[in-house]
């Protein structure tokens, strides 16, 4: 396979999917592709966080950023994640994304990047955030080539962060599954940490979702 010729195809295909979630429904949850309410969007948000320690100040990239609403739910209910030489980046494949963040928040660094070319300037971070990335792939894109690009992104992740990072996917253990969502198998996704990132992790499958999120810590890797 081609990979720079089918990450293009793959992203625009992914572009076209969240754009249009945007123009229907607007900066909000529904915005950005999720359904439910938004309490189930702040509970996501606080598992993926819960990787941080409660009181630590740490400098979080937000991958996949969207409209900034992870850091909203960071002012509104962690803040001490963004005091004491605490700092949030926000980068996102949507160049659209970034404009309304940057509109909001004109004192945060968002930038339209992809984490695999993200920059050298911005150096590394203590934690990252991938919410959303790994849970929608689109209905033309095929599960075996959104896995490899999945992987592509855990693998350029963790050389930007330097204590762990959290990501969601769509979880296998359901009734049904629908084509547009990325149900990854567990096992796949640990199978692939521990060979090329980290034995260090943990799995929260326990939040009322149909979803689940891994915890990497890479400060004790093996």
């Amino acid at each position: 396979m081609n990979q720079s010729t089918n990450w293009n195809v793959l992203e625009d295909r992914l572009l076209t999917l969240y754009h249009g979630f945007y123009r229907e429904f607007g900066d909000n949850y529904r915005g950005v592709g999720w359904t439910k309410s938004q309490d189930v969007t702040d509970r996501r948000n606080m598992v993926l966080l819960d990787l941080i320690r409660p009181g630590e100040p740490a400098s979080v990239l937000d991958v996949g950023c969207g409209l900034g609403h992870t850091l909203e739910y960071i002012q509104r209910a962690r803040p001490e994640l963004l005091e004491g030489g605490g700092s949030y980046v926000g980068i996102d494949l949507s160049d659209v994304f970034i404009a309304a963040s940057r509109e909001k928040f004109p004192d945060v660094t968002f930038e339209h990047a992809s984490i695999v070319d993200l920059p050298e300037r911005f150096g590394t971070f203590d934690y990252a955030v991938l919410s959303g990335l790994f849970t929608a792939k689109g209905e033309e894109n095929s599960h075996a080539d959104y896995w490899d690009y999945c992987q592509e992104v855990l693998t350029a992740v963790c050389t930007r962060v330097t204590k762990g990072f959290s990501f969601n996917a769509s979880s296998p253990y359901v009734d049904w599954e629908r084509d547009d969502l990325f149900h990854l198998p567990i096992e796949d996704a640990l199978g692939f940490l521990s060979r090329e990132i980290s034995r260090s992790f943990s799995v929260r499958h326990d939040y009322g979702l149909f979803e689940y999120t891994v915890y990497v810590h890479l400060d004790d890797r093996r």
